[in-house]
């Protein structure tokens, strides 16, 4: 790979994406793509939040299972200020193609590993770095994987910014955090992962002694089931888990549809993506003389503007969503791709680097679709015909600044019609596109990205995912640098692989705060109490056509919210006998379990409820009568403790929970209750969703509820 000529201002990334039990044969697995963490509460300047309570995560080992590698070099992996590493570390620092590991680990950086033996045996031949710009190493050849680490643990960098976008203090989740990077992705067709290369990863990991596992990776959907050994994410984690290892991974990247959710096992936690409260508004001026900042138009009102823009007497202005960097204005004449009514409509997608009627000019184009890929290469065609820029009209829903060095402006369908009425009514149109700029705060609203997979699971609808929501757009972390003398190179990305890091370094940060917490009462901690509306009050939406109100499989327990976490109240725990009280209800055959476990293992004649699994949230996919189901709740709080039960529900949804009232003692730390569920529908319908909340007055403990109704037998 020639980094040199690696720029990243003109980057435009698309993240879609001990011994031998069993050999199986490989699947191949994809990639899943400064102001997030004071967003989430974790601002470095207060000393009451769970990012100070917990030393920042001093002394957690965060493994990272990722694409790409990592770039060791970068200012954001320095060790200043760290501590020893950990004497139970057992990892190494492995050499490799410009990769030396004696020089590249230090205190924050302490392991670095490649797994390739698994692609090979695939592929069938040596691969061929040179071909693919790869490295066969550790090192970092795309940016993804030195992105979500220094998101989950990188050290502080002041003054990062994307050209001056997002100026700001870059640093990771858990700062005082070690990192170890396994990589396990090559840039053969695209990206992929072998699954003996994946598996070999989370062994060497639990082997090493790292105390959380991010995985940005994600299976296509049809997904293996858990014992099925096609498919390695479920089976490592499962190990890893078992150890005490909490595993974060990403729910994918296939939204706004229905049951495209991934990592679906009840002992990972999945992460959605998300959006933070923030925006860059870019100014587009229309006209040539005076401006004139309107907001929505009446058709009236419409007609009044166009005369006098036609007159070019006055400017119109519009604000666009772009990171189009630097200090010059464009202006240009500005085109749109008229067509013959007897021609279908040229969108966006069908622009062509041959269309030379676009050179020295600003085009201006409406999406027909949400396909990432192709926008992008239409963008590069205007570019590449000798444009000078694009306003690309699209869904609300849907649309993200472009990160690349070349004016690349979107607005909402509407806005676009407005502009094309302005070329359509006068002979010499003309367009000035100013510079980004970054707006935080209202009335910029957090949402369900629109990219971001949803429930319910394809495999086990009765086990909820996502499981919560994250940061994961217009991310800006570290990236590897263009420059051979920069330690320093940052840009923006999006998709589940962003969020996830994030979720993993709040983990880290709980489990330096409780290192004898399990990873289920970590997860339950995260899920019950997930932010469900905005910090200012008004509802999640979830991206899409049209946009929603969020609900649980959108975002699962709702918004990560590190700092209730730490102070959760109560936690849904579990064990490995859990997990395999859930393999049982699945109906898995014992030799099966045995595959999974590595323990034999006997179900009972009776084959339990999976509803019965301990897990913070309930979710029946197919209610056809009143149904009792249990949980257990361990108190993490006060001692002394009563809690109450609420329960919000839709109307013809009857939800009981007995008992009520939860008293714990200094004796009793753990009570089961027992929740009915009923339904006064006779109907098969949709989805209704709720919630039941435990409260002592102080801690807010809630379980998302999810339920379909069914009645007599099903054609579905």
């Amino acid at each position: 790979m020639d980094w040199k000529a690696f720029n990243p201002r003109f980057c435009v990334v698309v993240i879609e994406l001990p011994g031998v039990i069993h050999v199986t044969r490989n699947r191949f697995y994809k990639v899943q793509t400064t102001r997030s963490w004071d967003y989430l509460g974790l601002s470095s300047t207060s000393l009451s939040n769970l990012l100070n309570k917990s030393k920042m995560g001093n002394g957690v080992i965060i493994g990272l299972l990722d694409t790409a590698g990592i770039w060791p070099e970068l200012e954001v992996f320095n060790d200043e200020n760290l501590g020893p590493i950990p004497s139970r570390w057992r990892g190494v620092c492995e050499s490799g193609e410009h990769f030396d590991g004696a020089k590249a680990c230090n205190r924050k950086l302490i392991g670095a590993r490649y797994f390739i033996s698994g692609l090979e045996a695939e592929y069938g031949q040596p691969y061929n770095t040179s071909e693919n710009d790869d490295y066969m190493s550790p090192r970092d050849s795309s940016g993804h994987g030195t992105h979500t680490s220094s998101i989950a643990g990188g050290s502080f960098v002041a003054n990062a910014s994307y050209d001056g976008l997002g100026l700001g203090t870059v640093r990771g989740g858990a700062p005082g955090a070690h990192l170890a990077m396994y990589k396990v992705c090559w840039r053969l067709y695209g990206g992929v992962c072998a699954d003996a290369d994946v598996l070999k990863a989370f062994d060497e990991a639990i082997n090493d002694g790292v105390d959380v596992l991010s995985v940005s990776l994600a299976a296509d959907i049809p997904l293996y089931s858990e014992v099925d050994h096609r498919g390695s994410i479920p089976i490592g984690s499962f190990h890893a888990v078992a150890k005490g290892i909490t595993v974060v991974c990403a729910a994918g990247n296939a939204g706004p549809r229905a049951e495209t959710v991934q990592n679906t096992a009840p002992w990972i936690l999945t992460v959605a993506a998300s959006t933070v409260d923030r925006s860059f508004p870019t100014p587009i001026t229309l006209g040539n003389n005076q401006t004139i900042i309107v907001s929505n138009k009446t058709l009236t009102g419409q007609r009044k503007w166009l005369d006098r823009i036609r007159t070019n007497s006055y400017k119109y202005q519009f604000q666009g969503q772009a990171m189009f960097t630097g200090e010059d204005t464009v202006s240009a004449a500005l085109v749109y791709p008229e067509v013959s009514d007897l021609m279908p409509p040229r969108n966006c997608e069908s622009l062509s680097s041959n269309d030379d009627w676009m050179a020295g000019k600003i085009v201006l184009c409406f999406a027909s679709d949400y396909n990432q890929s192709l926008l992008n290469d239409a963008i590069l065609s205007v570019k590449a015909a000798g444009g000078l820029g694009v306003i690309v009209s699209r869904s609300p829903s849907n649309y993200y600044p472009y990160a690349m060095n070349f004016p690349c402006l979107q607005v909402t369908y509407e806005t676009g019609t407005q502009i094309l009425y302005y070329i359509r009514s006068t002979s010499n149109p003309q367009v000035r596109l100013s510079p980004s700029r970054t707006h935080i705060g209202k009335p910029v609203s957090t949402n369900v990205a629109y990219f971001s997979s949803r429930g319910p699971s394809s495999n086990v609808p009765a086990i909820l995912k996502p499981d919560i929501a994250a940061p994961g757009v217009q991310i800006l972390a570290a990236i590897p640098p263009f420059d051979e003398t920069t330690t320093g190179a940052f840009a923006f990305l999006s998709g589940t692989s962003m969020a996830t890091p994030h979720v993993s370094g709040i983990v880290a940060l709980l489990k330096s705060l409780y290192p004898d917490w399990s990873p289920a009462a970590i997860k339950s901690a995260i899920i019950t109490t997930g932010l469900t509306s905005h910090q200012s009050g008004g509802p999640i939406f979830a991206e899409g056509e049209p946009p929603k109100l969020a609900d649980p499989f959108d975002f699962g327990g709702g918004i990560v919210n590190p700092n209730s976490a730490a102070d959760p109240g109560l936690v849904y725990d579990m064990n490995t006998e859990n997990y395999v009280h859930y393999l049982c209800a699945m109906g898995y055959n014992n030799s099966d379990i045995f595959q999974l476990t590595e323990h034999p293992v006997v179900c009972p004649s009776k084959q339990p409820s999976i509803l019965d699994v301990n897990l913070p949230s309930i979710t029946i996919p197919n209610l056809k009568k009143p149904t009792i189901l249990t949980r257990t709740v361990t108190n993490v709080g006060p001692v002394n403790s009563k809690y109450k039960a609420s329960v919000e529900f839709a109307s013809g949804i009857n939800v009981a929970v007995r008992p009520e009232t939860l008293i714990f003692s200094s004796r009793t730390k753990t009570i089961s209750f027992s929740v009915m569920i009923s339904s006064a529908h006779n109907v098969n319908a949709g989805y209704y969703f709720g919630s039941l909340t435990w409260t002592d007055g102080v801690h807010v403990v809630r379980s998302p509820i999810s339920v379909r109704t069914e009645v007599g037998e099903s054609f579905f």
